[in-house]
């Protein structure tokens, strides 16, 4: 198993631009805890989202990430209140890899592992995720003109 550490997707020439597109379930954390997506163990406090999405994935984002990230997909569901939430189209980077892998979620943070197939998304410098392969075909489409994946 290959170990990722310190990536920067920027200047790999096999990662594209990719924007999600999905509608979420959103509960909010009453207390620490984890819970266990398909990649790996994801820490949450008080406050932060617990999210299903497409097929059952399930994920955390920390509250004020959440704020940003996410606005909500029902008429008259007030932001920060349990319910559907559509992300915001934000760009992200994206690799598929080959074989094996692991990576921090942040520095000291949560390992996330994944497959052959499967992609690293970086959403900032030192801020990744992963996402398994018919996940990622289901909610991710090209930002770049012509490129298919």
């Amino acid at each position: 198993m290959i170990e990722l550490k310190d990536i920067d997707l920027r200047g790999d020439p096999a990662a594209g631009q990719y924007v999600k597109d999905e509608v979420v379930a959103v509960e909010f954390a009453h207390a620490n805890g984890a819970l266990m997506s398909l990649e790996g163990p994801n820490r949450y406090e008080p406050g932060d989202a617990l999210i299903t999405g497409t097929g059952g994935a399930r994920w955390v984002v920390e509250r004020v990430r959440f704020d940003d990230k996410y606005v909500p997909a029902d008429p008259g569901l007030a932001h920060g209140y349990p319910g559907r939430y559509r992300n915001r189209p934000a760009v992200v980077l994206a690799k598929r890899m080959d074989g094996p892998f692991s990576l921090a979620r942040r520095a000291a943070g949560d390992v996330l592992t994944g497959t052959a197939g499967d992609w690293v998304l970086q959403y900032a410098p030192g801020d990744y995720g992963v996402v398994r392969a018919d996940r990622f075909a289901q909610v991710y489409r090209s930002a770049e003109p012509g490129r298919e994946d």
